[in-house]
């Protein structure tokens, strides 16, 4: 197979078709590759959280795993397009912790959650592609870290404090490169532009080469898939123009009362033009005389 030839994008894939025991190994090399140790899928949770939807909007899974530690893991990928995603994913850990928290269980079963975010929108500043969160304790006074005591860590069965405590990967796709320098930037290189190179090194994703070739769907997925694509264009689209839009009329107010302060300071018709970007007629309708 060429390495242009078409493959469903992850998110369907990991909707409709990754939930399927016999391709556990594809989710187990992506999660391998982020966080750099051995990952074995015991199952795939069925919650609240997670349930399918009429128009498949609700981008969410939760994964029960088993880390190179052999602990228990539950970890939840999801996708979205909001504004307020931050207050989005602290809420949704806390959800998954609680879903998976039986009655009557210490504190200290707790199990460890960890969300992994694939952004396919602006989110946040800053300009690396990879970002990981995770809850330290530092002193007011000396600056000095918080550990863990000694029946603690027997207790948790970890040395620092941040293993215990919910952590955060987020990917923003967007922000990738194209230029995949180790086997998790394959990994993300197909996140973003859906292809895989002929003979790809990255855990998971020979498979993912061949169970996610897009001219191997049953005709109705098919369809089903390209409705879902075309959908999420439109969704895209009008997202942007409607940031943009905002964009323009926040930067034409300003202008506007820039102009305002510039006439009242009596500066000339040609440098509040050239100051602000607003035409004549702009300036006539806010009844400022043109020939100041």
């Amino acid at each position: 197979m060429s390495k242009t030839r078409k493959l469903i994008s992850f998110d369907w894939a990991i909707k409709r078709i990754l939930r399927s025991k016999v391709n556990f190994e594809i989710l187990e090399g992506f999660l391998s590759e982020l966080l750099k140790e051995d990952i074995e899928i015991l199952e795939i949770l069925e919650s609240e959280s997670n349930k399918d939807t009429k128009d498949d909007k609700n981008n969410q899974v939760d994964i029960k795993v088993k880390n190179s530690n052999n602990e228990i893991v539950i970890i939840e990928i999801q996708y979205s397009r909001e504004a307020d995603y931050m207050q989005r994913i602290l809420y949704a850990t806390s959800k998954v912790i609680v879903e998976h928290m039986q009655e009557g269980f210490a504190y200290s079963d707790v199990k460890k959650v960890i969300s992994i975010s694939i952004l396919y929108f602006d989110f946040g500043d800053g300009d690396d592609y990879i970002y990981k969160g995770t809850t330290n304790f530092e002193g007011i006074h000396t600056h000095n870290k918080l550990y863990l005591s000694q029946m603690q860590k027997d207790l948790y069965k970890t040395n620092e404090i941040n293993k215990i405590y919910p952590q955060y990967y987020l990917i923003k796709v967007k922000n990738f490169d194209d230029n995949s320098k180790d086997t998790l930037d394959e990994w993300i290189n197909f996140l973003k532009n859906e292809t895989i190179s002929d003979k790809p090194k990255a855990k998971g994703l020979l498979k993912a080469k061949e169970i996610l070739d897009y001219l191997n769907m049953p005709d109705d997925e098919k369809l089903d898939y390209d409705r879902r694509e075309e959908s999420l264009r439109r969704e895209a689209s009008i997202y942007q123009s409607t940031y943009i839009a905002a964009g323009i009329e926040a930067i034409k107010i300003r202008n506007i009362e820039i102009a305002k302060s510039l006439i009242e300071q009596k500066v000339s018709i040609d440098i509040i033009k050239l100051s602000t970007g607003l035409t004549n007629i702009e300036l006539e309708q806010l009844k400022i005389p043109l020939d100041i």
